[in-house]
């Protein structure tokens, strides 16, 4: 985005005035802006009308009283493209296109699309083929149908891939503060980052909601994602579609386990972005950074007047690593002498019913318990129906006993309701009005919270940590994978602990064997094999000449019968290595869209069992590679399962490092590196098998010498 594009998106956000060009869609539009209550000058534009809304039509845009901020765009394709290029020669600050017909990518209405970005100049175009942009704060309406929206003066920029969506969330009834809603469609001038990039800025703006499909530059993604977060504006995104990762590295066994939808949630841990799975929780989490703002800890302070409640909140929480401290001893004691006998002092604590809608009882509880440190403090409400109010008195008396005690303290406060919909309207305001979030269905108060907990870490982390650029390169060369013996050659020069071997013909096999000392591995060692047990390429054990002999001829037998064109007369003989505490699977690949990627996972037969698996961005420090071990399944044998050895995880954390940064310093040349198994013991690892990818214009694998 150029200075003046930017200086153009605050037109069209902020307008003085408004053009509405086209026919019943541009009626539409006309009818939400006039709807919302904007106090600017509003043209209608047609050729055909003599009045639009009540307002009277000019029939070109030659004959507006001025060149408009903002412009509504409902016209067929070639007329639109014609209507831009007027627009911005006559220095018009923005467009909403929402004309279809455009396409990009190669795909239909690619040459329009082109035409549009080419007369577009220094406007600020959102779309084509979207719903448009509305200005809750300002009162400002470039939409293509009715919509709601609840503004109590400040709110959340939302900012979607999808029309439907983002009007689907204009109508939502959970009372989530909005200021911004834009609907990106093709995103063929402006991109989602462009607009965090303005609205991070806005005091107004204080949570930013994305929903994508995907992003079109990773690295001017990161950088403003970078630029929100040095605010403290956080970014809260709902990312669908899924697709498998490239075609080039598909030999691997990366593939199945490290797809884009994981390279995703790499980038947006590794940018302290929330990621959420469905709109609801995506809203929910908006809201409670909105109204009362980021927890700085884990520790919750609990209330409900029910014992399934307070065990829903503990037990929903405990999966998010969110604590519910116990009362000190001399809060317990204070407790005792408030709570009715048949109450139990915990946290969360159980109010009981006997003392429920008595503002001075409930009050004085609330009082005491907060004598303790918290983080943030919930209590569980649902309200009845309207022909079932008569105790809801009882429940707003509660509410007000939290708010007041918590006007005492300096944590943020949630009052939230078990089923999503059991806080009525009237109620959500009153209590937004007190900057209490209203939260709708505990699972979904629970995430948000663990959400924002992870969020005030994370960001810490990021800021101090990650200010490297990520670096893009060409990935579209050609791919050449080198021999296993030349990649261990590598690996070992680089202090990486490979097994002892020697590369030999057949007829020295069993001599190696013997000096190695057995039992020993046997490896058919062809940089035109990727998995050696498939067809027959590798045996394991062997304990004597006449057992390696015999797995010599054997193995010349299979590969020939497999595939004739595999068969070498150049074989890796390896001194076995002990039994490990346990095996992992680390592979360093280069992507066309996210640099430099590692995945983790179990390794050796586990790799696709289990699943198990974790990827990050590089460069990656120590505690994000620990943090990544620590979330494997096998981190539970790497920690010593019943009574089993632990592994030292600072020696496997500083491996893992030695073989990034090894990558990285390779960069250039290295497409792909796969370790699989890495045999893990209590102090250091060892790569038993490694697959290497060069890229083939950058570096010409040599052919190793005999032993």
């Amino acid at each position: 985005m150029t200075p003046n594009q930017r200086k153009n998106l605050l037109r069209l956000l902020k307008p003085r005035h408004i053009a509405f060009i086209g026919g019943a869609d541009a009626e539409t539009a006309l009818r939400s802006c006039q709807r919302i209550g904007f106090s600017g000058n509003i043209w209608p534009v047609n050729l055909k009308r003599n009045v639009m809304c009540g307002l009277p039509c000019y029939s070109s845009i030659e004959l507006l009283p001025e060149v408009p901020d903002a412009v509504f765009l409902a016209i067929p394709t070639q007329p639109a493209i014609d209507t831009v290029r007027w627009l911005a020669e006559h220095g018009a600050g923005g467009v909403v296109c929402y004309t279809a017909g455009f396409g990009s990518d190669g795909k239909e209405g690619g040459e329009s699309d082109q035409a549009l970005v080419e007369v577009a100049g220094d406007m600020a175009i959102v779309g084509p083929n979207c719903y448009g942009v509305i200005n809750f704060m300002d009162r400002v309406a470039l939409w293509p149908f009715a919509h709601g929206g609840f503004n109590p003066g400040y709110g959340a920029a939302i900012i979607t891939q999808s029309g439907m969506l983002s009007s689907d969330i204009t109508m939502n009834q959970r009372s989530v503060p909005l200021a911004y809603m834009v609907s990106a469609g093709n995103q063929s001038i402006l991109q989602l980052e462009d607009y965090i990039d303005v609205m991070c800025e806005l005091e107004e703006v204080r949570a930013i909601g994305l929903h994508i499909e995907g992003l079109k530059d990773i690295e001017s993604f990161s950088r403003i994602a970078l630029k929100a977060l040095k605010l403290n504006k956080p970014i809260v995104v709902l990312k669908t579609g899924t697709s498998k990762i490239g075609g080039q590295l598909t030999i691997s066994h990366t593939g199945s386990l490290s797809g884009t939808n994981e390279l995703y949630q790499a980038l947006f841990d590794r940018l302290s972005i929330i990621s959420v799975t469905n709109p609801a929780q995506l809203l929910e989490t908006l809201k409670l950074i909105c109204i009362s703002g980021i927890p700085k800890g884990n520790r919750l302070m609990g209330f409900t007047c029910s014992g399934g409640g307070a065990t829903m909140l503990a037990d929903f929480a405990e999966k998010l690593d969110l604590e519910f401290p116990q009362p000190t001893l001399l809060v317990e004691k204070d407790l005792i002498k408030k709570l009715p006998a048949i109450a139990n002092v915990t946290n969360p604590l159980d109010y009981t019913t006997p003392i429920w809608g008595n503002p001075e009882k409930v009050t004085a509880v609330f009082e005491a318990a907060f004598e303790d440190h918290y983080d943030l403090a919930v209590i569980v409400q649902d309200y009845p129906l309207p022909d079932c109010d008569e105790s809801k008195p009882y429940y707003l008396n509660d509410a007000q006993s939290f708010i007041h005690a918590l006007s005492k303290t300096n944590i943020p406060g949630i009052l939230c309701s078990t089923l999503s919909e059991n806080i009525d309207q009237k109620t959500r305001e009153f209590l937004i009005e007190n900057n209490i979030t209203p939260a709708q269905g505990i699972i979904e108060t629970v995430n948000a919270i663990g959400a924002c907990v992870w969020y005030h870490s994370q960001r810490s982390f990021v800021l101090d940590k990650v200010s490297k650029k990520f670096t893009i390169l060409d990935c579209t060369s050609d791919l050449v994978q080198i021999d296993e013996h030349a990649a261990k050659a590598e690996l070992g020069a680089a202090g990486i602990n490979v097994p002892e071997s020697k590369l030999v013909n057949t007829r020295d096999v069993s001599k190696a064997a013997q000096q190695l000392g057995f039992p020993v591995a046997l490896k058919l060692n062809s940089q035109h094999i990727a998995h050696k047990t498939e067809i027959g390429a590798v045996a394991i054990a062997l304990n004597d000449r006449l057992e390696v002999d015999k797995a010599t001829l054997q193995m010349q037998i299979d590969v020939g019968n497999a595939d004739p064109t595999l068969s070498t007369d150049r074989f890796l003989v390896e001194k076995m290595q002990p039994k490990p505490l346990a095996e992992l699977m680390v592979n360093i690949r280069q992507d066309s869209q996210f640099g430099m990627v590692m995945t983790l996972s179990s390794g050796g037969i586990l790799i696709e069992l289990l699943e198990d698996a974790v990827t990050v961005i590089l460069p990656a420090f120590e505690s994000e590679i620990l943090n990544a071990i620590n979330q494997l399944k096998i981190s539970t044998i790497l920690n010593g399962y019943r009574g089993s050895q632990a592994v030292n995880k600072t020696a496997l954390v500083n491996d893992v490092k030695r073989i990034i940064d090894y990558a990285i310093k390779n960069k250039n040349r290295i497409a792909e590196i796969e370790i699989n198994p890495l045999f893990v013991y209590s102090n250091e690892s060892y790569a038993v098998d490694v697959l290497m990818q060069l890229y083939q214009s950058k570096s010409k694998p040599t052919t190793a010498k005999l032993a």
